[in-house]
C-alpha cells in the first residue's frame, strides 16, 4: 500500500530541507534550484515509515511566481506537511497554500514548525497560537503542530511517528480498473528513452500495457515501471509512478497529459462544477470571467458561466458553474480544481467537477441545478442517463461515467438489448408513440397503420435506437405490427362511412371479372378514393397485380386456377393462350402473369411460363 504526501508553505521556510532530512534525498534536482537555493519546480522523494508504509513525497515550490508548479504537485495527495518557519511565522504563501489545500479538501496533515533552533520557547508559543488561529475553519483544523530542526534533528522522530499514525486510518486508493496517470514530469534517460512520472489513481498499470495519451490520442506502450526507485511489474493506485514509454518522444508529451487505457477516458472542453469562493478572495467570481483552471496536473484558461440568476458569487459564497475551456482536458467526475485570476495572479476559488460532459444550459435553468445537486449527491449514473432523451447504449453510458457495468442493474431504467432508457423518458416515448398513431388512425381510418420510418421521424428517434424502441413498444403491448405497418392495439380498418364507394368499385370490377377496367378509370367512375382502394386491398377483397390493374378476390383466384390448369395440361402457358381463355385484352393478362412471376407461382421461360 503506497501513499503520497505533499509539502506546502512559504518560500525559504525549509520544505526541501525537511524532505532531505526525512528521506536523505535532495528534491531540488535542477541546477538553477541548487544555484539559487530556491525550489522552482516539483521535486520528488520517498521513504518508508516506521510502520512499514511506503510513502512518496512531492516537494512544491513556495515562491508566489511558481504557484502553477505547486498546483501540479497537489494532485492525488493523501496528506500534506504544511511547513512554517518558527522565526517568521505565517506568511502570504503560507496562507495561499493553505487555502489551496482547503479547496482541494486534503484533510490529513501535520504542521511542521521548522527552524525551531532559531527561536526561544516564548516566541514558539506565540507562533503556535497564530498557526492554530489560521487553521481554524480549514480542512487542516485540529491537526498536530510539531517542532522541527534540520540542524539539531529535533522533532524528526516525532514527525515520522505522526506521519505513520496519520496514514494508519487511510484506506488504500480504490482500483476501479481504469488507471489514470496525470503526468507531472517528462524526461529522457540514456538507454531507456521517454519517462513520465505522476501519481497513479483509479487502477493498476502493468509493464507491457498499451495505453493512450489524453488529450491527443497517441498510442504508447509501457516498457518499464518504477515505484520508489524500484522496478516493478505492476504499479498500484495511490503511489508515485515512473513509466518508461515507447511510442512517444519527450517533446510529444507534456505536463497535464494523462495516461490511460484506450477508450477509457474522454476529453472535454466543457464541465459543470460546484464552486466555493475563498472568503479572502481579492474579488468575487464573476459571470463571464476569464480565469485559469488547475485540475490534476493540467492548467487551462476557462470562461466562467454562473448557473443562477446572480452576476457574481461573492467571497465566501458557493454556487454552480459551467466552465468553457480553451482546449480539451482529460478529467473525471469528482476531480478537484482550483480557479486563479491570471493577473494579478491570485487564487480565488475551487471546487469539484460534477459533470464532465454536460449539455449547454440556460443560466436560469432550475432543472439543470437540481440535476447537478442529485449528481453531486452520488446519483451520477441515473443523471447521466437522463441526458439522453432518445436512449443511449450501455457501453456509451459507462464510458461517460466510468462506472462499473454492475451499477446498471440499480438504475430506474428500461433496458432493451444494448440500449437503456430512463424510466420516465421511456414512458414519455411510449405515450408519444401512442398519440402519434392515434392521430394517424384518425386522419387515415382506411389504412392499417403507419409505416415504421414515418413513426421514427415523428418521434425524432435516431435509426440506431429505433429498432429497440419498436421492440420495447411491442413488448409492452403499446403497439401492434401488421404487414410492416404499426398501429395501436385494436385498430381495425372500417369501411362503414365509405361502403357505397367500396361496393361500387367491387361491383364494377366484377362485371368483367377477367377484363377489369384500369383502376384510374374505375375510381373515376365510382368515386372511390385511394384510401378505399388501399383498404380493400389490405382486406383482401381486391388483388392489385400492378399499379393500375386489380381483380376482385374471386376473379383473381379463378384466374390463378385457370393458369394452373392450362400449364398442367400443356406444360406451359403464353400471354396469347391466357388472353384467349380469359377473353381479355393483353394488358391485364400480362400484368397478371408478371404478378404471378413475382409471387413465385410461375417462372418465365422464353415467351412462356411454367409452374415453379
Amino acid at each position: 500500500m503506497s501513499f503520497v504526501i505533499g509539502t506546502a508553505g512559504h518560500i525559504d521556510h525549509g520544505k526541501s530541507t525537511l524532505v532531505t532530512a526525512l528521506t536523505g534525498i535532495d528534491p531540488d534536482r535542477l541546477a538553477e534550484e541548487k544555484r539559487r537555493g530556491m525550489t522552482i519546480d516539483l521535486g520528488f522523494a520517498h521513504l518508508r515509515l516506521p510502520g512499514g508504509k511506503e510513502v512518496g513525497i512531492v516537494d512544491v515550490p513556495g515562491h508566489a511566481r511558481f504557484i502553477r508548479n505547486m498546483l501540479a504537485g497537489t494532485h492525488g495527495l493523501d496528506a500534506v506537511m504544511l511547513v512554517i518557519a518558527a522565526d517568521e511565522g505565517v506568511m502570504p504563501q503560507t496562507r495561499e497554500h493553505l487555502e489551496i489545500i482547503d479547496l482541494l479538501d486534503v484533510r490529513r496533515g501535520v504542521v511542521v514548525l521548522s527552524k525551531v533552533d532559531l527561536v526561544d520557547p516564548d516566541w514558539l508559543t506565540l507562533v503556535r497560537a497564530e498557526v492554530v488561529e489560521v487553521l481554524n475553519g480549514t480542512s487542516l483544523e485540529g491537526v498536530r503542530i510539531l517542532p522541527f530542526s534540520a540542524v539539531s534533528g529535533e522533532g524528526k522522530a516525532d514527525l515520522m511517528v505522526e506521519l505513520d499514525r496519520m496514514l494508519a486510518a487511510a484506506e488504500s486508493r480504490p482500483d476501479l480498473g481504469r488507471p489514470r496517470l496525470p503526468i507531472d514530469r517528462v524526461f529522457t534517460m540514456s538507454g531507456f528513452g521517454t519517462v513520465v512520472t505522476g501519481t497513479l489513481v483509479d487502477g493498476t498499470l502493468n509493464v507491457g500495457e498499451e495505453l493512450e495519451v489524453f488529450p491527443g490520442g497517441r498510442a504508447v506502450r509501457v516498457r518499464g515501471l518504477q515505484q520508489h526507485n524500484q522496478k516493478v511489474e505492476s504499479a498500484s493506485p495511490g503511489g508515485r509512478v515512473a513509466a518508461n514509454l515507447t511510442g512517444a518522444e519527450k517533446h510529444e508529451l507534456q505536463r497535464g497529459d494523462v495516461l490511460a487505457r484506450a477508450g477509457s477516458l474522454a476529453t472535454t472542453r466543457r464541465v459543470d462544477a460546484s464552486v466555493r469562493v475563498l472568503s479572502s478572495a481579492p474579488q468575487p467570481l464573476r459571470h463571464g470571467a476569464e480565469l485559469q483552471l488547475h485540475t490534476g496536473t493540467a492548467e487551462v484558461t476557462c470562461r466562467v458561466i454562473l448557473l443562477d440568476a446572480s452576476e457574481q458569487i461573492d467571497a465566501g459564497g458557493q454556487g454552480w458553474v459551467q466552465l468553457y475551456l480553451d482546449r480539451p482536458v482529460a478529467v473525471a467526475e469528482n476531480d478537484r480544481f482550483i480557479l486563479r485570476v491570471p493577473s494579478p495572479a491570485a487564487t480565488i476559488a475551487g471546487g469539484t467537477l460534477v459533470d464532465i460532459h454536460p449539455r449547454k444550459h440556460s443560466r436560469h435553468d432550475g432543472a439543470a441545478r437540481e440535476s447537478l445537486e442529485r449528481r453531486a449527491a452520488g446519483d451520477v449514473l441515473q443523471e447521466e442517463l437522463r441526458k439522453y432523451p432518445r436512449g443511449v447504449t450501455v457501453e456509451s453510458l459507462l464510458k461517460a461515467t466510468m462506472a462499473p457495468e454492475a451499477d446498471v442493474a440499480g438504475l430506474d431504467a428500461i433496458r432493451i438489448g444494448d440500449w437503456l432508457y430512463d424510466a420516465a423518458i421511456w414512458s414519455a416515448i411510449a405515450d408519444r408513440a401512442t398519440r402519434e398513431l392515434q392521430t394517424f388512425h384518425a386522419s387515415h381510418p382506411l389504412r392499417p397503420g403507419m409505416v415504421r420510418e414515418e413513426l421514427r421521424s415523428r418521434l425524432g428517434v435516431p435509426p440506431g435506437s429505433f429498432s429497440s424502441v419498436i421492440q420495447g413498444l411491442l413488448h409492452d403491448g403499446r403497439i401492434e405490427e401488421r404487414d410492416g405497418s404499426l398501429a395501436v392495439p385494436g385498430h381495425r380498418v372500417e369501411l362503414h362511412e365509405t361502403d357505397g364507394a367500396a361496393a361500387s368499385l367491387l361491383e364494377l370490377l366484377g362485371r368483367q371479372p377477367f377484363a377489369p377496367p384500369s383502376l384510374a378509370e374505375a375510381t373515376r367512375q365510382t368515386g372511390a378514393s385511394p384510401e378505399v382502394v388501399r383498404a380493400l386491398a389490405q382486406r383482401g377483397e381486391i388483388v392489385r397485380v400492378s399499379d393500375d390493374i386489380a381483380f376482385t378476390r374471386d376473379s383473381y383466384q379463378a384466374a390463378v386456377a385457370m393458369v394452373r390448369e392450362i400449364i398442367s395440361t400443356g406444360g406451359s402457358i403464353t400471354v396469347a393462350q391466357l388472353r384467349d381463355r380469359m377473353g381479355a385484352s393483353r394488358r391485364p393478362v400480362l400484368a397478371l402473369l408478371e404478378h404471378l412471376d413475382a409471387e413465385r407461382v410461375t417462372r418465365r421461360v422464353g415467351d412462356a411460363r411454367v409452374l415453379r
